[in-house]
């Protein structure tokens, strides 16, 4: 039960970090402070459902689009937070590109790396002595 409140921390922690941080370089990006957790939650909860859903389309209808499928659930993830007020705002083709491979990269990377780094031996379930 920790690991998975561990990995929860770490997805929604990358998911808030990548967020704010394609709010900083893309300035198409708004995150306003009022609907950031609102933005972090959706987002979140949307990429958690839609991620296994497009994986298993793509696999039975377009196996050759595997590879961009985080590119894919991350961008559709996007779109549902943005339809929410307060939130997250969007302008420009060019934007939600960037944004999706900013937020993409990032979340990719956190989820793959923090989880090496700590949960290597430090949540495993305990031997019984002896």
């Amino acid at each position: 039960m920790l690991r998975f409140l561990v990995r929860l921390a770490i997805y929604l922690g990358t998911a808030a970090l990548a967020l704010l941080i394609a709010s900083l370089i893309l300035p198409g990006f708004r995150l306003s402070v009022s609907g950031f957790l609102i933005a972090i939650g959706v987002f979140a909860l949307a990429q958690s459902i839609l991620t296994p859903f497009i994986v298993n389309m793509a696999r039975k209808y377009a196996p050759a689009v595997l590879g961009g499928i985080g590119l894919v659930s991350t961008f559709v993830a996007l779109l549902i937070a943005s339809f929410f007020p307060g939130g997250i705002t969007i302008t420009g083709i060019d934007t939600w590109v960037l944004a999706s491979l900013v937020v993409w990269l990032i979340t990719a990377l956190g989820g793959w790396l923090l989880p090496l780094l700590l949960l290597r031996g430090k949540l495993a379930d305990p031997a019984p002595k002896k």
